[in-house]
């Protein structure tokens, strides 16, 4: 699919539910299962595999959806197109917004509940995910605000604390569009409304993950969300706060978080493998709890690969747009599984004249203006397939020399939750491990004639030798 395509996908959540179940890639599970830990031990134990569905949870009458897209086959499944279709979505976005299409009529209005006729504790399976944590949290919540300067709305995920039947604290990272809106409400002594969309669009999902440059505060992000799907986000009024949202969302908590208060939130399983520490946190008021007939609630555990692979390809469709246009050597990039697909990256080049020396080292310092957090970035010429770790690492152990071909940048911000940081601020390491042009035929690896051939034109049985039969 090309980035400039036209064609439009349906992101529905019961859409891409549907997909996920065609492909093989949902596994439900019916005995009796707590939310108390065991759901989320679950769903940290198969981490990586098939999306887990739990349709009988304990003294609760919602399923819990777990580990949704926590893998290239259920992404590829959930889109319906491989990786390079997942990213040539996100690529058209940026620049094409569509601004959302208001609707009168929600499913997710089927259901509304006001403060008195429901319990957050009760009447939603919110999850305790580790031993560590301090309480149940909602997890997989995207929060839609509208800016209360600029009136742009922004999509994120933020994770909110139970407090009681209709509180939550919620954690607001620094440097986030979301924080900067409560903070503008702050300075004019009000609430700031909010919805928290569970089980929403997949278009809204992965546009609420995206971050870096390609995602300025002047982006609408609804707008965005239409750009990925191809067609405009059906949104529908809050009923009991001034602000649109997702229609076809599962679950939606409308309300404000509050001037002037907060309380201590946390610690929380966080996705860098650590629990995240206690801090302050505004208070999030609920003045209404809507949800479709038969809503899903979905889940994510911090720790886990669903956290990561969010922003795997919308990093990455980030970054290759983002240095494409600056460095034109530049042939792909891949966010990789080790480095929590946030904090490394490999970027793949193509030199053809010697006039393309030295761009290699552009990219990489390009990348660390891109994405604040990435803290190592590995160039490699365009035999190295950079989706395989093993060939990347080959590229490093015969093509890179260390005293010339690694450098690092020092007091370059990163995420605060990187304990090795000062507080967010750590060294960052550039390593070149491609070839001079000059030098490329002597590193020319040795060629193989390409066969057709399959695993299963040979057999597990009869080998043909009678000692080895």
């Amino acid at each position: 699919m090309d980035a400039s395509s036209t064609a439009v996908i349906d992101t529905g959540f019961r859409s891409a539910l549907q997909r996920l179940k065609a492909a093989g890639r949902i596994r439900s599970y019916n005995k009796p299962v707590s939310r108390e830990f065991e759901i989320a031990g679950m769903m940290k134990k198969l981490d990586g595999g098939p999306a887990l569905l739990f349709s009988n949870v304990t003294d609760h009458q919602i399923p819990v959806l777990g580990n949704l897209i926590s893998c290239k086959e259920n992404c590829e499944a959930a889109f319906g197109t491989d990786y390079r279709g997942i990213r040539d979505l996100v690529s058209r976005a940026f620049g094409n917004p569509l601004p959302p299409q208001l609707t009168a009529q929600a499913p997710v209005h089927e259901n509304v509940k006001l403060p008195g006729e429901f319990d957050l504790g009760r009447d939603l399976p919110v999850l305790r995910h580790t031993d560590g944590d301090n309480g149940r949290f909602i997890t997989a919540g995207i929060i839609i605000v509208q800016d209360p300067v600029t009136g742009v709305y922004n999509a994120s995920y933020q994770r909110l604390q139970l407090l009681g039947p209709n509180r939550t604290a919620i954690k607001l990272d620094f440097g986030r569009h979301l924080r900067l809106a409560y903070e503008r409400a702050q300075q004019l002594g009000k609430p700031l409304p909010i919805t928290v969309c569970i089980g929403t669009d997949l278009a809204v999902q992965y546009t609420a993950a995206t971050m870096g440059s390609q995602m300025p505060e002047s982006a609408d992000e609804l707008a965005i969300a239409g750009a990925l799907r191809g067609s405009a986000l059906p949104v529908v009024k809050a009923r009991t706060q001034p602000i649109h949202y997702p229609a076809e969302t599962e679950i939606a908590l409308e309300g404000v978080l509050l001037p002037g208060v907060s309380v201590r939130e946390g610690p929380f399983g966080e996705f860098v493998g650590y629990l995240s520490p206690e801090g302050d946190a505004p208070v999030f008021e609920v003045s209404a709890l809507c949800h479709r007939n038969q809503a899903i609630y979905h889940a994510i555990n911090g720790v886990g690969r669903e956290t990561i692979m969010l922003r795997k390809y919308v990093l990455e469709a980030s970054l290759l747009k983002a240095l494409s246009a600056a460095v034109p050597i530049v042939q792909d990039v891949e966010m990789t599984a080790g480095g929590l697909h946030r904090f490394h990256a490999v970027i793949q080049v193509r030199k053809t004249s010697p006039q393309h020396e030295g761009f290699q080292r552009n990219a990489i310092l390009a990348a660390f203006g891109t994405l604040k957090d990435l803290d190592m970035v590995i160039a490699v010429d365009e035999d190295i397939n950079i989706q395989d770790p093993n060939d990347v690492e080959y590229a490093l152990a015969m093509r890179m020399e260390a005293s010339r071909d690694l450098f690092i940048v020092p007091g370059l911000r990163t995420h605060e939750y990187v304990r090795a940081s000062d507080n967010g601020i750590r060294a960052k390491v550039g390593i070149d491990a491609t070839v001079l042009i000059e030098e490329k035929e002597r590193f020319a690896r040795a060629p193989f004639r390409t066969v057709d051939v399959t695993l299963d034109s040979f057999s597990a049985g009869d080998s043909g030798v009678s000692w080895l039969s």
